[in-house]
């Protein structure tokens, strides 16, 4: 390996290049976890129960797991969730 400025460069440009193969460093540069996850980057939210629903687990199983449809406060998206066992004791308030 060559001394200086002119190898340095190139090994600087280089690693700068293969950083994005580093998928952890590609979704903390491009902000992929504020802009495509439901959360916006954090790890829990509050949400309003809207409905319950079943949703059937995979092969082999042929259980129905309880879940419920919550949408978001934060930003208004609906998903499910899986509450483990609180959706027995749920009740519908109106």
């Amino acid at each position: 390996m060559g001394k200086g400025k002119p190898p340095a460069r190139k090994l600087q440009t280089h690693r700068r290049d293969q950083r994005w193969a580093d998928l952890s460093y590609k979704k903390r540069a491009l902000g992929t976890a504020f802009k495509s996850s439901p959360f916006g980057g954090s790890s829990h939210a509050k949400g309003i129960v809207l409905e319950k629903v079943g949703v059937e687990a995979k092969q082999p199983n042929s259980a129905i797991r309880k879940c419920v449809r919550v949408q978001l406060i934060k930003n208004g998206k609906k998903v499910t969730a899986f509450g483990m066992y609180l959706c027995l004791t749920l009740t519908s308030h109106s």
